[in-house]
């Protein structure tokens, strides 16, 4: 309850989702009208005198803005995965409270250079360097990003409206409990604060090892081995692998590349363009040996090179917004499989087969083109058999798409040894960067292209109940996920460009796909193969998992998390499979947007909010950062528009806000 005129909000996290649930508050705060006597609704819709005074309290033991993840002292060798032009803290979508300071980061990046060209500019000379080469489609350090986050939330606090107070706690919460009156925050050191409403924005949390995990770990405690556990890279003492030593690397996803950035360029190695239009490594002589492997033996595909993030020559004829919305207007729960895949999968081949007419004709037959439409314009599965045949009659077999095959591209085939192995994947590598450089101009890169823009129409289909429990579980988590993931979800092609480089002057090896871990004890050491590659196992004392710690409120290793789970505040929902089994989902269970937590018995927490990582039960591709431009609302997005998802989370946090301070839409 609202008492002495002052509504108190306690925002747990102060990362870029935090910050954006205050921006959000103080600029809802700064439309009310002025405080009347009347009862209104207060969090949670009890009657209440309306408060006159909002005092917000965050709780981060990093700084508010950039939090840990972007904090700005991590190493400037780890970069964004989206470009300059790509991401903001500040929304412009019509319809929600205007902001009340900043932009995006693309508008503070051109600030900041002005400034600098004016000798105004306060940034250390380090940064100062970054953005005087940093242009609009390039990948920036996460560093700067971190500082573009600093200043905005600076700014915010600045043009603060009359009646708000923001405090920063540098501590982390340990509990968040019910009170007559509300609730308790109380922080690891014991110190407790009243709150009227709680906003969890807590982004990227610790988890508990799994049994494998925790055997390795256990046993390189007694064999006198290395384990590294899932953690950021910046998190991590990088020092401490030792120089000309094998060293086992778990994971080649985004993770991977930091982690051989870290290794390599952080360790004094250098790249150079060489004249084959390659890069050419040279080492420092301190670099360890890496040995990389994953489940498909090679890593996420690096980034097209584009002005845009969606590429302007793809448009999607089938999984329009229209088509994947319909079902959701009519009151109907579609399946991913049945109903929302094959309109993308349509779009995919037409990206694929379109781009390939247009850059090599001699490929295609004459009338491929008109051939291919009406097949995809079938309707009912029948539309797959004939656009099959179709493209058996009308295109070289060298240049037809094997779409599953592109996200595994060792599946069935053997290498005699990693010697074999490795050259294939250096291959592999190496068409993939050149396919990045052809940009629009290249077909696979354009059927990637496809899966991309595909992936912002299904954020907004398949949120909040838009899919079937089954389909969610079985098809879009679990085989879409993953190969969107490794096509459309890869890194700066520049970092693909540096590991051949690193393979090619042997520092980089790989295990090959479907690897086995384990423990050898008898030679202490860890221990490495791949059913599909022959030769010696890797043999290594130092393992590394280039992982992010999984994102699954169940297996958090956090006392909050914990805590309200104990308490019954919180729970995770049980999803139902193919099979009919019931599982945890990895987010937790909430309302409707504003997205109030559902306790134990299934009942709203009145007060009690989730913003960010942890919607990810309702939510998909909820990490990725918020878009910079308005969505081209109300027709289809055009010429790399962006999506409504693209600013998704912006307006989640506005529709806390407004829900708290009792302001409607």
């Amino acid at each position: 309850m609202v008492r002495g005129g002052i509504l108190r909000v306690a925002v747990v996290g102060g990362g870029p989702r935090g910050a954006s649930a205050v921006e959000r508050l103080l600029a809802v705060h700064a439309q009310r009208p002025a405080p009347a006597h009347d009862a209104v609704a207060s969090p949670g819709g009890r009657p209440a005198a309306r408060a006159a005074l909002l005092e917000i309290t965050v709780y981060d033991p990093f700084s508010p803005g950039p939090g840990k993840v972007w904090r700005t002292a991590q190493p400037r060798l780890f970069v964004m995965n989206t470009q300059s032009f790509y991401p903001t803290l500040i929304p412009s979508e019509p319809g929600l409270a205007p902001p009340l300071a900043g932009g995006s980061f693309d508008a503070w990046r051109e600030a900041q250079r002005a400034a600098i060209d004016a000798g105004t500019c306060t940034l250390a000379a380090e940064e100062q360097a970054e953005l005087k080469g940093l242009e609009s489609r390039d990948f920036p350090p996460r560093a700067l990003y971190g500082r573009y986050l600093a200043q905005t939330w600076d700014a915010v606090l600045a043009a603060a409206p009359p009646g708000t107070t923001v405090r920063h706690v540098p501590a982390e919460v340990a509990r968040v409990g019910r009170t007559p009156h509300g609730f308790a925050v109380t922080c690891a050191n014991g110190r407790a604060q009243e709150a009227d409403a709680v906003v969890l924005a807590l982004g990227h949390v610790p988890a508990q090892p799994s049994a494998e995990q925790a055997a390795l770990a256990d046993a390189a405690a007694h064999l006198g081995l290395h384990y590294l556990p899932p953690a950021a890279p910046a998190d991590v003492d990088w020092d401490r692998l030792p120089a000309g030593e094998t060293v086992l690397v778990r994971g080649m996803g985004l993770n991977f590349f930091d982690v051989m950035a870290a290794l390599t360029e952080g360790r004094g190695g250098r790249f150079t363009e060489g004249h084959d239009g390659r890069l050419v490594y040279t080492p420092s002589g301190r670099e360890p040996h890496l040995v990389a492997a994953s489940r498909r033996g090679v890593p996420y595909r690096g980034k097209a090179d584009l002005d845009a993030y969606y590429a302007p020559s793809v448009e999607l004829r089938w999984l329009t917004r229209a088509a994947a919305l319909a079902a959701r207007q009519a009151g109907i729960q579609p399946s991913f499989d049945q109903d929302l895949w094959p309109l993308l999968h349509r779009d995919t081949l037409w990206a694929y087969y379109s781009t390939l007419a247009r850059v090599e004709p001699a490929a295609v037959s004459e009338g491929f083109l008109e051939e291919l439409s009406a097949a995809l314009a079938v309707e009912g599965p029948g539309w797959e058999p004939r656009a099959s045949e179709v493209v058996h009659d009308g295109v070289v077999p060298a240049r037809r798409l094997d779409l599953r095959a592109l996200g595994a591209p060792l599946a069935g085939w053997h290498a005699a040894d990693r010697a074999e192995l490795d050259a294939r994947v250096l291959a592999y590598l190496d068409e993939d960067a050149a396919g990045s450089a052809r940009g629009e101009d290249d077909p696979v890169k354009m059927a990637i292209a496809a899966l991309h823009r595909g992936r912002a129409v299904l954020k907004e289909a398949v949120a909040d109940g838009g899919i079937t429990e089954a389909s969610w579980v079985s098809g879009l988590r679990g085989w879409f996920e993953g190969l969107a993931e490794g096509l459309a979800s890869g890194p700066p092609a520049q970092r693909i460009r540096q590991l051949a480089a690193l393979m090619r002057a042997g520092i980089v090896g790989t295990v090959g796909p479907e690897p086995r871990f384990w423990v050898d004890r008898s030679a202490r050491s860890f221990t490495a193969t791949s059913p599909w590659v022959g030769g010696p196992e890797v043999r290594a004392r130092w393992l590394v998992e280039a992982l992010a710690p999984a994102n699954a409120v169940a297996r958090a290793d956090s006392t909050l998390l914990s805590g309200l789970l104990a308490d019954g505040l919180v729970r995770p929902p049980f999803l139902a499979g193919a099979d009919g089994v019931p599982q945890p989902a990895t987010g937790l269970d909430v309302t409707a947007p504003p997205y109030r937590a559902l306790d134990v018995n299934g009942l709203p927490v009145e007060g009690l909010y989730v913003l960010g990582l942890q919607l990810s039960a309702v939510q998909w591709g909820t990490a990725i950062a918020a878009e910079a431009h308005p969505f081209a609302a109300p027709g289809e997005a055009h010429d790399g528009a962006p999506y409504p998802s693209g600013q998704r989370t912006l307006r989640d946090a506005d529709a806390i806000a407004r829900h708290i301070l009792g302001v409607t839409s």
